[in-house]
Order: structure tokens, then C-alpha cells, then sequence
């Protein structure tokens, strides 16, 4: 994530004596947009962050204007780990340990949480909820698809960071989840994979599950007249490799690595001929397919093989 920009808070201008008010007129005027009550930042700015980024800004937001010690859970403490997400319209999450909480207000979700259930930790300046209470707590409550997308993550070897075990997610799998929830988490951190290329890949994933397809195989080595290429998804049997074009790789710097995005897409069109010159069939998705409905067409026209159910059992020989 790129550094976000610097957030204007209207008790700090009061303390040296400004006039509070002017940020509103500004807001007004277009030229900042309000993050929430008394915050601000420069609307060019905003207008230029991904979805991600506003939410990360919209919890370090939250966290300027709250008045007693609050633990950020969820998809909030997520984005402070550094964790990725399917953020969509999700508020800014905060434990509570108040029995009456649990409720929403003012773009905050309040989960209840008891007491000896409550866990803390600090991280970038942050009270949260650790890595893998965070991961187990947005499966509990997410669809399973965008479950999938911290999970993989977790499991997965970073280069700053130490993989969590899938045995350590499912012993924290414990009481203060339903027996509901906590079989639809198991079931996330069972399906999770620890070579996943990126967030969009794993979400795709998930969606296909759901969609009835088969599993694929991640990262695959395909050998061509090029040299050896690492396929997203391989289908073995149907020779099928498919590709997830997330934006990051035609506009963030550590993907371009000094190429510029047209450099980029002509790379990515003569890998493509050199995968299909091995006999193989390639399919690209992107963000705008992965609906259950879109990406169930796309999958079928490629070739992608159902999964066998468990119902069919096994063909006689």
C-alpha cells in the first residue's frame, strides 16, 4: 500500500486557535472531502486512493476521534496488520465489551466480545485484534469466497512476515463462534492454499468452488520454448490454464519493476502464445468476471472441469 495521505483533524486547528469552520466551507467547496465527523483530507488525494486505501484511511479516521482505548477487530484490524480483504461497504469494526453492544452507529460496528474473551494487541500504533483471531473473525462473518482471500494470505510465506500454521487456525477456532460459524470458518481454513499469487486469485478461487468447479492446481510450472512460466491455475487432465490479470500488475511499481503498462501487456500476450504453443488452452478473468454467474459461463467455455461429488462415487473399471 502507498503512503496514505496526511488525515486534517478540526481539534487540531482549534488547539492553535483556527477557525474550525473553514474545513467545512472547504469540504463544501470540493476541495477536501470529510472522512467523518471533524476529519478531513484533500479531495484530489481521496479521488486518486483505491477502495482499500479509503477504507484504511476511514479506520485511521476513527481512531482519531474515538475518546477511551478501543480494539479495531475484523476487516479494520486487517487493513492495520496489512492483511488483505474484500472490503466492499464494510464499516469500521471495533471490539465492545458492553453486553448491549453489537450494534452500528456512526460507521462503527460494535462486536460484543466478554471480557475473558477480549484479546489485544498493538501494531503500528494501533489497539487490534492479532492475525489469527482477525482471520477467523471476518470468516465467521463474510461469505465464504471473501474468507478465503485473508486465509490464504495467512498461510502463505512472506517476505517481512512468519506464516501461520493451519493446526493454529483451527485451535482457535473456539466457543465464542456458533457451531454454525465455526464450522463454515473450519471450512475456509481447510480450503485455504499456501500459494496463492495474490488477493484477487484467491477470491477467484473461492468463487469457483462455489461455482461447482474442480480444484486447480496454483502456481504450475509450464515449460516453453521461452523458458519455464508459473501458470495462476492449471486444470492437469483438461490442459487448461487460467490467468487472473489483477490491476496491480499493469500500475504498481514492485509489479512493473521499471517496465511501463504497455510493456507489460505485450509481455503478458507473448507469455500467453508460449503457454498455448505447449498444447495448452489459456483463459484470462479479471475483476469485473468474478460473479458466481459470470465466472460459471467463463469456466464452462473454457473447458474447466466440474468437480466430482461425493454422491457420484466412483466409475466401475
Amino acid at each position: 500500500m502507498r503512503t496514505l495521505p496526511k488525515l486534517i483533524l478540526a481539534k487540531d486547528l482549534s488547539l492553535i486557535g483556527g477557525d474550525s469552520r473553514k474545513l467545512s466551507m472547504a469540504a463544501k467547496s470540493g476541495n477536501l472531502v470529510r472522512v467523518r465527523h471533524g476529519v478531513y483530507v484533500d479531495a484530489k488525494r481521496w479521488a486518486a486512493l483505491e477502495k482499500w486505501e479509503r477504507y484504511a484511511l476511514s479506520v485511521a479516521a476513527a481512531a482519531e476521534t474515538f475518546t477511551s482505548a478501543t480494539v479495531f477487530s475484523h476487516h479494520s484490524a486487517a487493513t492495520i496488520h496489512g492483511i488483505p480483504t474484500i472490503v466492499g461497504r464494510q464499516p469500521v469494526h471495533a471490539l465492545s465489551s458492553y453486553a448491549g453492544g453489537g450494534r452500528s452507529r456512526a460507521g462503527v460496528r460494535r462486536h460484543y466480545v466478554s471480557d475473558g474473551l477480549q484479546e489485544a494487541e498493538e501494531a503500528n500504533g494501533f489497539l487490534v485484534t492479532g492475525r489469527v483471531r482477525t482471520a477467523l473473525d471476518i470468516a465467521a462473518s463474510v461469505p465464504f469466497a471473501e474468507a478465503v482471500v485473508p486465509m490464504d494470505f495467512l498461510l502463505s510465506q512472506g517476505r517481512h512476515r512468519k506464516p501461520v500454521t493451519r493446526d493454529e487456525l483451527l485451535n482457535n477456532i473456539d466457543s465464542r463462534y456458533s457451531k454454525a460459524a465455526a464450522k463454515r470458518v473450519a471450512a475456509v481454513v481447510q480450503f485455504a492454499a499456501t500459494n496463492s499469487g495474490s488477493p484477487g486469485e484467491s477470491y477467484c478461487r473461492g468463487l469457483m468452488h462455489l461455482a461447482g468447479f474442480a480444484a486447480p492446481e496454483l502456481q504450475y510450472e509450464v515449460r516453453t520454448k521461452v523458458g519455464v512460466v508459473y501458470t495462476d491455475y492449471y486444470w492437469k487432465d483438461a490442459r487448461v490454464v487460467g490467468e487472473f490479470d489483477g490491476r496491480e500488475k499493469y500500475l504498481k511499481p514492485e509489479f512493473l519493476k521499471g517496465r511501463t503498462p504497455s510493456q507489460v501487456v505485450i509481455e503478458e500476450k507473448s507469455r500467453e502464445d508460449a503457454i498455448r504453443a505447449t498444447g495448452r488452452s489459456v483463459f484470462r478473468l479479471v475483476w469485473s468476471d468474478l460473479t458466481v454467474s459470470k465466472l460459471e459461463r467463463e469456466l464452462a467455455t473454457a473447458g474447466v472441469p466440474r468437480r466430482r461429488r461425493a454422491s457420484a462415487g466412483h466409475a466401475n473399471s
